[in-house]
C-alpha cells in the first residue's frame, strides 16, 4: 500500500463529506434540482437503511448500531484484503482504495448522524452519494482484475 493511495483514500473521504455538506445545505427541505430532465436530479435524502433498502423490514432502535457494526465488519474485511494485496497491481490497489474510502465515508455518516446523506438521483435507481460511487467503481475495478487474473491463470495452465 503506497502513501499515494492512502492520501487518495483520505482525499476521497473528504470529497464525499464535502459534497454531502453542500447537498445538505443546498437541498435539504427543498424540491429536487433537475440536472438532466427525466434522467438526473439532485435531491436530499437521509438513508437510514443500507443499499437498496435491504433491511427495510427491521424496525428496531438497534438498526443504526447493526448497520454500523456491519459496515465496520465489511471495512475490516476490505482493509485485510488490501493489506494482503499490498504487492498487487496498481489497478487492484486502486480498487481497494476506492472501496475503503467509500466505506469510511458512509461509516462516518452512520456514526455521527445515524444515517447516510444521499443526494444523486438517477431516475429509476435509488438515490446515492459519492461514497457509493467509489464503492461501486472499486468493486468493478476489482472484478476486472480478478477476471484478468483468472484468464491469465487459465492460459498458463493450458
Amino acid at each position: 500500500m503506497s502513501w499515494v493511495l492512502l492520501l487518495f483514500t483520505m482525499a476521497l473521504v473528504g470529497c464525499d463529506h464535502a459534497t454531502k455538506a453542500v447537498a445538505q445545505a443546498a437541498l435539504e427541505r427543498r424540491a429536487p434540482l433537475s440536472i438532466v430532465p427525466g434522467l438526473l436530479d439532485l435531491r436530499y435524502a437521509e438513508n437510514r437503511d443500507m443499499a437498496f433498502s435491504l433491511l427495510r423490514s427491521i424496525h428496531s432502535p438497534a438498526k443504526v448500531a447493526i448497520l454500523f457494526v456491519l459496515s465496520m465488519f465489511v471495512l475490516g474485511v476490505m482493509l485485510l484484503g488490501w493489506w494482503r494485496s499490498r504487492h498487487a497491481s496498481a489497478a487492484e490497489q486502486a480498487g481497494y482504495a476506492l472501496i475503503v474510502a467509500g466505506a469510511i465515508g458512509n461509516a462516518i455518516d452512520r456514526a455521527a448522524r445515524g444515517y447516510v446523506i444521499d443526494f444523486i438521483h438517477l431516475h429509476r435507481w435509488p438515490i446515492f452519494n459519492v461514497a457509493d460511487i467509489a464503492i461501486a467503481a472499486g468493486g468493478v475495478l476489482l472484478g476486472i482484475v480478478m477476471i484478468r487474473r483468472a484468464r491469465e491463470e487459465a492460459r498458463e495452465a493450458s
